[in-house]
């Protein structure tokens, strides 16, 4: 499995004076942190044998960055308390331009036309849910009140871009690209079954004992206790808890 030697561009606590605006890049509004390394990141050339997580922020990426994590390790699963899950499966917009990690395969969240596995929540669930991380992310623009988020999420205009272009695009590109497409309330009602869609896009083999482990492992009461998935190590000028927590509820009520 991979091992990460790029160094993070987490913001230090000393870095962090205000909130980020926003800014255009190809039509899409992006923290103004991206600006001085938008062009490493768009110059970035995946491996063959990559693996592409991709989803709105908001819509499961941790999860399903630490399902995938697990079903690659099989068998070995203490292997995914070894690092934060961030540091196991980085952002590419959150890592220098070298990006360096080894082994089998690196786990990446980058726009490609290699394999990829995307993943996409309900609307209704998915703005909310992001409301709250804009009002904890010290990294992320001023949410506002709720009534204020609402509109500029409807309109497309917060960080990384329109929910709706974002879950069509990617559900045309399914068509032209080796991409899995899961649903957020399908993990929730039947995960034993979404994982094994998981593991067989990966052409994994999963023993249902290594299945079951999976399932409970993953479960969403599980991740929020977990700290190497609970954004916990993530010093607090950075990501503020007692604001709201990095997993809030899990919930599927659209």
């Amino acid at each position: 499995q991979e091992s990460n030697k790029g160094k993070e561009i987490w913001l230090s606590e000393q870095e962090v004076k205000l909130r980020s605006t926003l800014v255009d890049i190809n039509g899409v509004p992006f923290p103004s942190e991206m600006i001085n390394g938008w062009g490493a990141i768009r110059n970035f050339r995946a491996r063959p044998d990559d693996l592409l997580i991709c989803t709105y922020p908001k819509a499961g990426t941790t999860w399903i960055q630490e399902i995938v994590d697990m079903v690659l390790h099989g068998e070995d699963l203490q292997k995914c308390a070894r690092a934060p899950i961030h540091e196991r499966m980085p952002f590419i917009e959150m890592v220098l331009p070298k990006l360096n990690i080894s082994g089998r395969r690196r786990v990446v969240q980058k726009i490609s036309s290699l394999e990829i596995i995307y993943v996409a929540r309900n609307a209704k669930d998915n703005v909310v849910s992001y409301f709250h991380f804009h009002r904890m992310n010290k990294t992320m623009p001023e949410p506002g009140t709720w009534e204020e988020f609402l509109e500029i999420f409807i309109a497309g205009k917060v960080s990384y871009g329109s929910w709706f272009d974002h879950v069509r695009g990617w559900w045309e590109a399914k068509d032209r690209h080796p991409i899995l497409y899961l649903f957020y309330e399908d993990m929730k009602e039947n995960p034993s079954q979404e994982i094994q869609k998981v593991a067989e896009f990966l052409d994994l083999q999963l023993p249902e004992s290594v299945l079951n482990q999976i399932v409970q492992h993953t479960k969403f009461e599980h991740m929020k206790a977990n700290p190497m998935t609970n954004y916990t190590t993530m010093p607090s000028s950075l990501l503020d808890h007692s604001i709201s927590p990095f997993m809030r509820k899990g919930e599927t009520k659209g």
